[in-house]
């Protein structure tokens, strides 16, 4: 009884830990500046929410339906975020799931490497600080004129989760027996036929596990973000850290940005979580 208690009166714990810095900026959104740097927590008890922070991006109840430049500039970097993490995820599953096809059913020597030397080479690149790559992607955008753009974004995004990718979808194929295959092409099936027709559907759990985590580490990104863009492919994260003034830092205007940036992700961990987990805990028992 003792023991169940510690248990859960640690899990209680650790999610306000967890939760306290969501909660710490959807009510700064609420607050007015005497109330950020009085440092009130409590709404309708140390502060009366104000619609300040909301009001500042036309996304008020009272400025909604009015013209708002700063509430076009928010839904334009809305739509950066989106398309750039939705393309970059997409074409990493795409690309990461014939990686990992290849990297599960075919034997690979490469100078001293093998297969799993070739999937640790994969995963390894997530070491490497993005600061490293700074100058030579601000050189080769450059060159390949792809600053400020768009496509340039969802080039390095995919370049950034497809490891992720690579390893979880190999992990999914491992668990799909080899027998299934043999079977299809049996029945006359070629390698790509049994790949689309019989893999695919098996795997796909893992596929969209690796696509929603993909979303997820695109739509945080700030450094390229920040790096490769000025005026036309800025996303929200970038957005969020613009909100500086003469008088010092808006919190109440990044609070609602962040909280707006936020929701989507929220979202879809309710409504998508059981295909999460289905999906990176797919390999986990054999």
């Amino acid at each position: 009884m003792t023991r169940s208690m510690l248990i859960y009166a640690a899990l209680v714990f650790w999610a306000f830990v967890s939760l306290f810095p969501i909660y710490w900026t959807v009510t700064t959104s609420f607050k007015t500046a005497v109330n950020v740097t009085q440092g009130h927590l409590i709404p309708f008890v140390d502060f009366t929410p104000d619609w300040k922070g909301w009001r500042s991006l036309g996304l008020s109840p009272d400025t909604i339906f009015e013209q708002s430049t700063v509430r076009d500039e928010f839904i334009r970097r809305f739509f950066n975020s989106i398309v750039a993490s939705a393309s970059a995820s997409l074409l990493a599953v795409l690309i990461g799931s014939l990686a990992a096809y290849g990297l599960s059913r075919f034997s690979y020597k490469f100078l001293w490497m093998r297969n799993k030397d070739i999937s640790f080479f994969f995963l390894s690149q997530l070491i490497l600080p993005p600061v490293v790559l700074a100058m030579p992607f601000l050189v080769l955008y450059k060159q390949l004129m792809l600053l400020d753009s768009l496509v340039g974004l969802v080039l390095v995004y995919t370049l950034m989760v497809l490891p992720i990718v690579i390893w979880i979808m190999r992990d999914q194929f491992d668990t799909i027996p080899l027998e299934l295959e043999q079977a299809a092409l049996v029945d006359g099936c070629s390698i790509w036929g049994a790949f689309l027709r019989i893999v695919l559907p098996i795997a796909l759990p893992g596929m969209v596990a690796a696509f929603i985590l993909s979303v997820i580490l695109c739509w945080n990104e700030y450094f390229f973000a920040a790096l490769l863009t000025s005026t036309d492919a800025k996303t929200l994260p970038v957005m969020v850290a613009s909100q500086t003034g003469s008088q010092g830092i808006n919190w109440w205007s990044m609070a609602a940005i962040a909280t707006a940036a936020i929701l989507p992700l929220v979202l879809i961990g309710v409504f998508l979580e059981r295909y999460i987990v289905k999906g990176l805990t797919a390999g986990a028992v054999k």
